[in-house]
């Protein structure tokens, strides 16, 4: 994708919100055969994050906002999307506002996810997390189709305009 597709296709913004976006570095030369969705925190407010996705016949981008993890390596969480474990200091609390008149009345939606969102890497095993792991039973391409229907819903549940249930078809 170009910084152009990427600008126009997030759905939570305001043009303006969209040019002002820090975009990853050359985005052009995503290695887009390793990801399942494109995720990068903004280099200039660390408390931003973006998330761009196929969706059905669609490319969807949503512009998240991100807690300031605990710096405890004391306790550990699981990412929602990659079901990885990390320290209580790699996972944060991703939230996005909802689209429509629940977005405009301030009403978001979250979930806990890596905080450098290379959850298409670990689940690959190109990135290897700091914890070890769980012995998982499913297979790497089963680990690939649970994140991307975790992903789905999530962006779903932002582009309905509902915290919790999804519209019906």
């Amino acid at each position: 994708m170009t910084a152009a597709e990427i600008r126009n296709c997030l759905a939570n913004t305001s043009k303006g919100e969209a040019q002002r976006l820090t975009l990853p570095a050359s985005p052009e030369l995503v290695p887009w055969a390793d990801l399942d969705f494109l995720g990068w925190r903004d280099a200039k407010a660390p408390g931003r994050a973006y998330l761009v996705t196929p969706l059905d016949a669609t490319v969807v981008g949503l512009a998240l906002s991100a807690t300031v993890p605990p710096r405890s390596l004391m306790r550990s969480n699981m990412c929602q999307f990659c079901h990885t474990m990390h320290d209580a200091a790699s996972i944060a609390l991703f939230s996005a506002r909802l689209a429509g008149a629940a977005g405009r009345a301030g009403n978001t939606a979250g979930t806990y996810a890596c905080t450098d969102l290379a959850c298409s890497l670990y689940i690959r095993d190109l990135r290897k997390p700091f914890l070890p792991q769980p012995q998982e039973t499913l297979t790497a391409p089963e680990r690939v189709a649970r994140l991307r229907l975790k992903v789905a819903a999530f962006v779903t549940r932002v582009l309905d305009g509902s915290s919790g249930s999804r519209r019906a078809a």
